[in-house]
């Protein structure tokens, strides 16, 4: 797995996990913040042609 591609998963993990502890915690704004970078680190991974699970894999 290439550096990007790492990255990109690592930060997906990171965003997902924070999204979910927001949403535990009843803070949709942050909430919504780490659903816009989930969002951005899709896109960014379709753009290179990189596998990134959705759902916090």
């Amino acid at each position: 797995m290439g550096e990007l591609s790492s990255t990109i998963h690592q930060r997906l993990s990171e965003a997902y996990d924070s999204m979910h502890t927001a949403h535990a915690e009843g803070d949709a704004f942050l909430a919504d913040a780490h659903q816009a970078e989930i969002e951005d680190l899709h896109r960014i991974a379709a753009n290179h042609n990189i596998d990134a699970p959705r759902g916090g894999g």
